[in-house]
């Protein structure tokens, strides 16, 4: 059996169907993006020239923490540096650099748009796009499997020798179920107006960091950047996790309060009619 398709040719031009995968993925993390600012009467005119800076963002910091987790290869192989239609993008990396630079640029372009707000709006789109990336990015890309395996479900990829497990369509039926539990938390949060927004960021990263960790702990080969990717999504799942526990449990206060003041104005209510002359 063949190795999945990496590139091909149109004429003299030669295309890599990983590029074309991001490309599409961006699109689509855009287009989803600027729908659910509308859903929730934010303008989206905006969207535009702050989604160019976090691709930009995205591509340059997943391409560093790569390269720094390879260093010892790189150093040797200088050219490859900027090589990524060869794979090699850091989520860690991406996410670093292209959430931050989002959010100030999202701050500065739409300011009526709170912070905590455009994270829960941004976080659900970024697990789905995630999932459709694993699909049409790492899936087709040189070296893009993970340990090798006997199983019937094995796949064989170009730059790598035997049967291997298809970590990017594990990695992306994980997400699709991560994007599931996100949006069912954020009807519960709709549906519960005391809650403070940023619950719903707090679990996306909290399950998406897991999801990292078992997938580089159980499927991928273990290399010198291994270790610290397990760490970093152990630290998503417990930060997240803390957050998402820590405004869940504030909501939950200030309801309780508003309900406290509520029966307390009654009473009040109550006692002066009571009182009230005949």
């Amino acid at each position: 059996m063949r190795p999945v398709p990496v590139v091909f040719h149109i004429g003299p031009l030669e295309i890599h169907t990983y590029g074309i995968g991001l490309a599409l993925t961006f699109w689509f993390g855009y287009r989803y993006l600027a729908r659910r600012l509308r859903q929730r009467g934010y303008p989206d005119d905006w969207l535009g020239g702050t989604f160019v800076w976090i691709v930009v963002a995205a591509i340059v910091g997943a391409r560093i923490v790569h390269v720094l987790a390879h260093l010892s290869y790189y150093t040797s192989n200088p050219g490859d540096v900027f090589a990524i239609w060869h794979g090699g993008l850091s989520s860690f990396g991406g996410l670093a650099l292209a959430v931050p630079v989002g959010l100030v640029s999202a701050r500065r372009r739409c300011p009526a748009l709170p912070l905590a707000v455009a994270g829960d709006l941004v976080a659900p789109v970024l697990v789905a796009a995630w999932a459709m990336g694993r699909l049409l990015g790492p899936q087709f890309m040189v070296a893009g499997g993970g340990k090798v395996t006997r199983a019937w479900f094995g796949m064989y990829y170009a730059g790598e020798v035997g049967k291997r497990l298809p970590v990017p369509l594990f990695q992306a039926a994980e997400c699709f179920v991560v994007y599931l539990v996100a949006m069912r938390i954020e009807r519960w949060c709709r549906a519960n107006p005391a809650l403070p927004a940023g619950i719903v960021t707090g679990m996306a990263v909290s399950l998406w960091g897991l999801s990292r960790f078992f997938d580089e702990y159980f499927y991928l080969t273990h290399d010198a950047g291994t270790d610290a990717v397990e760490a970093a999504g152990l630290a998503f799942f417990v930060v997240g996790a803390a957050v998402s526990l820590l405004l869940v449990r504030r909501g939950r206060r200030a309801a309780s309060g508003e309900r406290a003041r509520a029966e307390a104005v009654g009473e009040n209510a109550g006692v002066a009619s009571t009182g009230s002359p005949g």
